[in-house]
């Protein structure tokens, strides 16, 4: 986890800053020295958060309070974000109709909840001199699922195998 740094008290360099409080209310513009008496009154620090600012924002506040409040929205955003995965259907060219649709089920199933899928047309022995099944396969496979996902990745051949990636569609 890569932590940022924060410059407290007197590692602040800059003559003026722009002083906020705890909650966020905005003081003004005021000296370092200012700043720091300020602090030391209301016995918290004083953290400069954003450096590159002219001039630089600092705020009163407890560090530690300040470092834990970070971590909390860090791992409110972590939480938030959703996790998606890459799922894979294997097919073969000559599959028959009812393990084809059984394949394509839990296809659905995936892109219902939101994982990507990798369609993955696999060619064994003499399957291999008609390639060309392998694209019929995977083209019912898109007309099938047409209507809940896009083709992310068009098909391509890596060895023996005819491989594309879907992606669930936007739901509106």
């Amino acid at each position: 986890m890569n932590t940022p740094f924060f410059r407290i008290n007197y590692q602040i360099q800059s003559k003026e800053v722009r002083l906020l409080r705890a909650d966020g209310t905005q003081i003004g513009v005021v000296t370092r020295e200012d700043a720091l008496a300020q602090a030391h009154a209301a016995a918290t620090d004083l953290v400069e958060i954003a450096p590159n600012a002219k001039p630089p924002v600092a705020k009163l506040i407890d560090y530690k309070k300040f470092k834990y409040q970070l971590a909390k929205k860090e791992q409110a955003a972590k939480a938030s974000a959703k996790k998606v995965d890459l799922k894979e259907i294997r097919l073969t060219p000559f599959m028959a109709e009812n393990d084809f649709q059984v394949k394509l089920n839990r296809g659905r199933e995936f892109l219902g909840e939101g994982h990507k899928v990798r369609l993955n047309v696999r060619f064994v022995g003499r399957q291999l001199g008609h390639k060309e099944f392998g694209d019929q396969m995977m083209q019912k496979a898109f007309a099938a699922l047409a209507d809940i996902a896009s083709v992310d990745q068009h098909p391509k051949w890596v060895g023996r195998q005819y491989l594309a990636t879907l992606t669930p569609s936007k739901k509106t």
